[in-house]
């Protein structure tokens, strides 16, 4: 079985785009057992454990993206950050995800913070009412030296797109981490840490599309990578 962890706080269950979010996540649990052939169970950050974890004899784990910044969680997320710290079963991160996979592992994260010239040339870019400057969109990712090769990627072109929706990113990877993609304005958009399976994107390959395929690719290769039986 594989398991969908929901990261969105509780107060973003209250805001206008609430319903939309929590449809979004039944219809990705649905993309995961559809891709991989498996049961996979969708469960709140706050409720996870590693008891659970034992009782659904779980394969992977998967991390959703959010909307609140991670400074309003406080200790409800220790235990999911112990679980990330300490893990034998492959992760794979999504966006906020990868945000909570990087300060369980002690690496910051960050706003976005691109210069007035950047926000006005780069069509990536947008800017709401507050000036918060969001990466949004499907655009594509550029591709690092050390992806060549990567299991994770087989298949997967350089600047293939996916779906970009975030305002912070990791601004500094985790020890042991290899860079594998970026944009111009988020470096670190994909990273794996090669002994424990785990992988984290900044943008959200479970977005795939019939026009921009290449997350789905990316999930499969992580199964296969992480050793899950997929049927």
């Amino acid at each position: 079985m594989l398991i969908f962890v929901d990261y969105e706080h509780a107060s973003g269950n209250t805001k206008d785009y609430a319903q939309r979010v929590q449809a979004a996540r039944t219809w990705i649990t649905y993309r995961l057992e559809d891709l991989s052939g498996l049961p996979c169970h969708l469960v709140r950050y706050d409720r996870i454990d590693q008891d659970l974890l034992d009782r659904i004899e779980a394969q992977a784990i998967f991390i959703s993206g959010n909307s609140i910044h991670p400074d309003e969680y406080g200790d409800e997320v220790a235990p999911i950050h112990e679980i990330l710290r300490s893990t034998e079963l492959p992760v794979f991160g999504f966006c906020g995800g990868f945000q909570l996979l990087a300060q369980a592992l002690d690496a910051p994260v960050e706003s976005l913070k691109p210069s007035p010239e950047q926000v006005e040339v780069d069509n990536t870019l947008v800017v709401n009412d507050t000036g918060t400057v969001f990466e949004a969109g499907y655009h594509p990712i550029d591709l690092s030296p050390d992806a060549l090769g990567h299991p994770v990627l087989d298949g997967v072109a350089d600047r293939s797109s996916f779906r970009h929706a975030h305002q912070l990113h990791v601004a500094q990877l985790p020890a042991g981490f290899d860079h594998l993609a970026s944009t111009s304005a988020t470096r670190n958009q994909m990273a794996a840490h090669p002994d424990r399976k785990i992988v984290g994107t900044q943008f959200h390959p479970e977005y795939w599309t019939d026009k921009h395929p290449a997350g789905r690719t990316m999930i499969g290769n992580f199964l296969d990578w992480g050793g899950v039986e997929t049927r």
